[in-house]
This record gives C-alpha cells, structure tokens and sequence, in this order.
C-alpha cells in the first residue's frame, strides 16, 4: 500500500466521513461502484467488545457506494497511510484495496483511491443480518470509542448533511427510535444500494 506521486485519494463511507483524522486539500462527494455500506462487521474493540460485540460499517461486495473522496497532499501520503493502518486495520478485518471512485463534479473526473473493503472470510465478518439483530447489537454495544448507537446516529447525520441517503441505516435509526434526534435535517428519496 502507497501513494502515488501526485497524492493519495481514500475513499471514506462512515465514521471517516465525519472524523477522518488526518489533513486533506480536497474533499469531494465520490462513487464506488462494485461494493456497498453495510453494518456487516463485528467490533471487538471500538464500538463493543469480544463478549459485547457492537457493529461497525464495512464496504461489502456488491452494488453501488456513495461516499466522500479525500485528496491528500504527496508529502503528508506516508503519514496518512500510516495513521489509517493503525485505525482501520487492528484486527485485519478490511482489506486496502485501490478502486477507482468517480468524483460527484461537472466533469466526472475517476480517481485511483484507497478503499477499506470487508475481508468475508474473517471471524468479525457478520454478513447481512437482520434489522432486529442489528439494532440489538447497536444498542448494547460500547467500546473505546463509546457508544455504538451514537456511532450509528452520527454516521447518519452526516450522510444527511452531505445529501446521501442510506435506506438501510435510516431503517435501523427508525427502528432504534432514534429518527426524532435527526429531524431537523433534510432526507432525500431513497435510491437502492444493491
């Protein structure tokens, strides 16, 4: 995993949307097309424990994802790529994997950007499970990096703020009776991920 020489675009669909944790000069509304948002990995560690598991996000195959491109500069590349080593990669659960992401602009320009993908065969790997176990998950879930509802809610309210529609998550905030904490911001039409 390196940069290239003109930068580093990485490709962020949750929690690095809001809290991306490293320096960028651009950001920009991007689509991956062959993967999707899905709350389909166990967390052991941030937002729940081995014997609490909560559920975090993971871009699983299939489909279409709408997210946020960064571009960071050729000279901070290293540090980025260390800082996200060390963030998206404790237990191994995403696989770095360089996709082309087209940048939602007038020319439709498609970047080479750094995606965290779900690795399937991996113990942490919870597939696609039902809405009820999810939110059960979620709303037990705490971690080092606290409560896994408000991770949920956060990652929601932010996809909201950059005009992206997540039916499944919208389902589940609707089902964990946390849709009132989000009803001051604007929802779009839900357009299918799969």
């Amino acid at each position: 995993m390196s940069a290239e020489p003109g930068g580093l675009w990485v490709f962020g669909y949750g929690s690095l949307m809001w809290r991306p944790g490293f320096q960028y000069e651009e950001a920009a509304h991007a689509f991956l097309a062959g993967a999707h948002r899905s709350l389909c990995i166990y967390s052991h560690n941030h937002r729940g424990t081995r014997r609490r598991p909560g559920l975090v996000l993971g871009l699983d195959a299939g489909g279409w994802c709408e997210g946020i491109a960064y571009h960071v500069a050729a000279s901070r590349a290293g540090e980025t790529l260390n800082y996200l080593r060390r963030r998206e990669q404790i237990s191994n659960v995403y696989r770095p994997m360089w996709r082309t992401v087209a940048l939602r602009e007038e020319e439709r320009r498609k970047v080479r950007a750094l995606c965290f993908i779900v690795n399937r065969g991996h113990r942490q790997y919870a597939g696609r499970l039902p809405l009820e176990i999810q939110g059960w998950l979620v709303r037990r879930g705490v971690g080092r990096s606290g409560r896994n509802i408000d991770y949920v809610v956060n990652t929601v309210r932010h996809l909201r703020e950059c005009g992206i529609y997540d039916q499944r998550l919208e389902a589940l905030i609707n089902k964990l009776g946390h849709h009132r904490q989000l009803h001051d911001l604007p929802k779009q039409e839900p357009v299918s991920q799969r």
